[in-house]
């Protein structure tokens, strides 16, 4: 009988950049509405809240592909350092590694001497790799990815913020702060929707949580706005 390939696609794979690109479209909703808010309640100028908002769109942006980019390459070289230190004990230490991975797999379940053959026939298609995933935790599902992860998170960044600004350019001055305030937490509430969708997740619980403290720092902006328009 033709043995048959069985191929799952599980939501793990899509973490990295999931994680990334939610974290960059939530922080440019938020901080570019709240920038916008905050400007708008202190000068009562359209003009004004427009500059800003752009201008936090440009700078975060790059703060969040830099911000992601040096992260994630620290876990990279942490994962490296780990991976060139692991093969060098399998140059000098090959039976004490072996063991290693052998008391791993009694560890998991298995018997010792089905952990011992386990070990042993992992050992000769690929030591390194064994210990990697095994040892290490490390795998490609895993593995760490500056670049995507950089490069999801100024693009999410960007274009999460490029929705409020759009409001600012349809909004008269008259109602612009209440429509920057609506229109961003129902993108929020549809980013969390997306968000959990993507993953696998229940919905109602992301979108409960970042309409919530979207919300929160929009108000304390503009609060802070008004005061120091007032002030001024």
């Amino acid at each position: 009988m033709p043995s048959r390939h069985h191929t799952e696609g599980h939501r793990l794979a899509r973490a990295g950049w999931l994680r990334a690109a939610v974290l960059g479209a939530n922080d440019g909703i938020v901080s570019t509405a709240s920038l916008i808010l905050g400007v708008a309640a202190a000068t009562g100028g359209k003009s004004e809240a427009l500059i800003a908002g752009v201008a936090g769109l440009v700078a975060g942006a790059m703060s969040m592909a830099a911000g992601e980019y040096v992260s994630v390459n620290s876990q990279a070289d942490a994962e490296k350092a780990d991976i060139a230190r692991e093969r060098s004990e399998l140059r000098e230490q090959p039976e004490f590694e072996l063991q290693e991975l052998t008391e791993i797999y009694v560890a998991r379940g298995l018997t010792p001497e089905l952990a011992r053959q386990v070990a042993q026939q992992l050992t000769a298609k690929n030591a390194l790799e064994a210990h990697a995933r095994d040892e290490l935790g490390i795998t490609d599902l895993a593995k760490a990815r500056p670049a995507q992860a950089a490069m999801a998170s100024a693009t999410a960044f960007a274009t999460g913020a490029a929705l409020p600004l759009l409001v600012v350019l349809l909004a008269p001055m008259s109602v612009l702060a209440p429509w920057v305030a609506v229109a961003s937490l129902l993108f929020l509430a549809l980013l969390g929707w997306a968000g959990a969708r993507a993953g696998g997740a229940k919905p109602l619980r992301p979108v409960v949580r970042v309409v919530f403290w979207g919300a929160l720092a929009m108000a304390a902006t503009s609060a802070i706005g008004a005061a120091l328009g007032v002030a001024v």
